[in-house]
């Protein structure tokens, strides 16, 4: 004779699978981040500056192999604007724009983004990125070459690698 499972049994199990499957849907659930896409065939070097409850800060570097992504900050997004700069480590270039921020040459936080030379740092120009007050947004650096592939709504704005700058002076963001 087979017994018959119990009706706490039963809810037992049922509340197992209600949380399995809880979790499953949260592990699933797109992540709200700050990500950059590196879609050229270098290797590059970012720096990121933004505004929070506390400040402007400027972060860096974070080194993004060829074809590959990286998330620069996690969790919801906290400003509606972002701001980079980015360096070709393979063939010279840069990413860069008119919003001056503090930088340097190791990696770096840096509160503030006034008198830059004066506290020692570097006065470096980054690029607006607009993120139309997103949860989360990826920014896609491509060589000036290449296609920007396609992206789903709302698009990131595609930053293009200007030609390697002569020697002795930077490139600029195109």
């Amino acid at each position: 004779m087979t017994r018959l499972p119990s009706i706490a049994a039963r809810r037992w199990t049922a509340a197992i699978a209600a949380i399995t499957a809880v979790l499953l849907l949260s592990s699933t659930t797109a992540k709200a981040d700050f990500r950059l896409c590196n879609n050229t065939g270098s290797r590059v070097g970012i720096a990121l500056g933004y505004k929070d409850a506390e400040g402007w800060t400027t972060e860096g570097w974070w080194n993004v192999p060829a074809r590959t992504c990286e998330t620069l900050l996690r969790g919801s997004l906290v400003a509606r604007y972002y701001y980079i700069y980015a360096v070709d480590y393979d063939r010279g270039g840069e990413w860069s724009g008119h919003a001056y921020m503090c930088s340097r040459e190791k990696e770096f936080t840096i509160r503030g983004i006034g008198d830059c030379l004066a506290r020692g740092y570097d006065r470096t120009g980054f690029f607006e990125v607009d993120t139309g007050e997103q949860r989360a947004w990826t920014v896609q650096l491509t060589d000036s070459t290449e296609q920007s592939p396609a992206q789903p709504a709302p698009a990131p704005p595609s930053t293009t690698r200007p030609a390697p700058a002569a020697p002795g002076t930077k490139g600029s963001k195109q």
